[in-house]
């Protein structure tokens, strides 16, 4: 079967939106699953809706990559998003013809053209996910490489290729998953130039010309699809082979950091894209790690206890589902200081995400490093619930007690894997986290409810704090821990919900 380019394109009867030419008006480093289901995907439904007329060109931000296969494509391929809408299946499938080409500046003519698109006057945004390990600065790089190594590097020598052409400053939005990305992209390029003595023009063009954006990305990505029966089904009804076929969750959403007038200089709002101009993404991370992340940690250790094995079962369960519920809008979203219909949408629309028909998220993947992760995701919402209402929330005091439980059920060994537990149901589970956590538990294995949890909520070393000195707080746990081990998990969600 043909693999998949215009001409195939066209002869298969696909009658889709398709932009076979445009002006390139992104430099887009990276070329992986995450970004073509995510930037490309918004970018190519601007010029469906609203005529954006752009082309994205790729870079490889490090040797290999896809070039040569996105190249064989003409930049075309095949992007489906599934999951659930307001509680129905959704399986979209859309061709994105929004990439022009994608360059390896690895090999010395990529590298020309890479600086070429840096002098042109259609360019206009830099988009970057080059993983958490991308945004570094690295003192080995030089100007004279070709390319430089780190992605600030690159970004520095593009930058200052552009300037010295003399055309206007980029719109840069930065994707990778960390704090400040934005700035601390900026920070790097000022570090090279410091580096690499470069002028004080220059300076100025990078820091008062060029816009630096601190963005939030939230999509699931799965990516390629494994299952070979499933991959020969699309290609008989696509009529073309597509090696770079991608998978996202439907549910999208691009919080970007900027001034007001950037909303409108963006294609994205005029096309009703959920790409919000924000003037700070922290309230939205917040959001994020509180309700989305935070459900995660606070259901799933305790939902394993009682048999479950991946997340979408849960969502099935109505135990499960209140607990997750009322933990999300009565004890959370309290808590949290924005417009509270924006967070009940968010947390709506996390049960369908959960409830994804396609994605099999299993439980211990999630219960990974669980001890930092309550600790980000549910320990603040409990402490500011208890200083806003003077209270315990009852399902986060129970997702703590679940912790415990899930870290100390009849454990057999720790082994070079981790914490080696035995479920209730007969088979064993390896608890994996930092060594001294589970060398802790481990020390602790013949403990008693109440001894457990005393010793555990007085070490500081795990929760940065004594948990004990929240009023009432070890007593409720013990009481929980105690419900989970004699009499199950959903048990305990039940208490927590006030029935009996």
């Amino acid at each position: 079967m043909n693999k998949l380019n215009y001409a195939v394109l066209k002869e298969s009867g696909y009658d889709g939106y398709i932009l076979e030419k445009a002006p390139e008006k992104v430099l887009q480093f990276g070329e992986g699953n995450f970004l073509r289901a995510f930037v490309d995907y918004w970018f190519d439904v601007s010029n469906e809706r609203v005529g954006w007329n752009g082309k994205c060109v790729l870079v490889c931000p490090i040797k290999g990559g896809l070039s040569k296969l996105i190249n064989e494509q003409e930049g075309l391929y095949t992007l489906y998003l599934r999951g659930r809408e307001n509680g129905e299946k959704v399986d979209r499938k859309r061709v994105i013809s929004v990439v022009s080409r994608c360059l390896n500046p690895y090999e010395e003519d990529d590298f020309e053209a890479m600086m070429e698109v840096a002098r042109s006057a259609d360019l206009e945004y830099v988009a970057s996910n080059t993983t958490e390990a991308g945004i570094v600065f690295d003192p080995e790089c030089k100007l004279e490489d070709r390319p430089a190594s780190s992605f600030p590097g690159k970004l520095t020598q593009v930058l200052l290729e552009r300037f010295k052409a003399g055309q206007k400053g980029l719109i840069i939005l930065s994707c990778e998953l960390i704090d400040n990305n934005g700035k601390e992209l900026q920070k790097c390029v000022n570090q090279y130039i410091d580096l690499w003595g470069l002028s004080d023009e220059f300076r100025r063009y990078v820091n008062e010309d060029c816009l630096f954006c601190s963005t939030l990305v939230d999509r699931i990505v799965p990516g390629r699809i494994r299952d070979e029966e499933e991959v020969a089904r699309l290609e008989q009804l696509h009529g073309y082979s597509d090696p770079l076929l991608d998978v996202g969750e439907v549910f999208g959403v691009w919080n970007i950091e900027g001034p007001a007038w950037l909303e409108d200089k963006l294609p994205f709002k005029a096309a009703g894209l959920n790409c919000p101009v924000v003037p700070d993404v922290t309230p939205y991370k917040k959001r994020k790690v509180r309700i989305l992340n935070g459900a995660h940690t606070g259901f799933v250790l305790g939902a394993y206890l009682a048999g479950f094995d991946i997340v979408r079962d849960c969502m099935q369960n109505e135990t499960v589902l209140n607990f997750m519920n009322t933990m999300l809008y009565d004890e959370v979203i309290p808590t949290l200081p924005l417009d509270k219909d924006d967070l009940y949408n968010f947390a709506g629309a996390v049960q369908d995400r959960f409830n994804n028909p396609f994605v099999n998220h299993e439980l211990m993947s999630i219960s990974l490093n669980s001890t930092s992760k309550w600790r980000a995701r549910d320990l603040p919402s409990l402490l500011e619930y208890v200083e806003a209402k003077g209270t315990l929330p009852k399902c986060l005091t129970t997702s703590f007690a679940a912790y415990l439980a899930f870290y100390s059920s009849d454990i057999q060994e720790l082994t070079d894997a981790g914490l080696v537990c035995r479920r209730p149901a007969g088979n064993t589970y390896t608890v994996s986290d930092d060594r001294f956590v589970l060398e802790f538990f481990y020390d602790h294995r013949n403990d008693d409810a109440a001894a457990l949890t005393h010793a555990v909520m007085k070490d500081e070393r795990m929760w940065g704090m004594d948990l004990t000195t929240i009023e009432g707080f070890e007593e409720a746990v013990v009481k929980a821990l105690e419900v989970i081990r004699s009499e199950g998990a959903l048990k305990a969600y039940a208490l927590a919900l006030g029935k009996e």
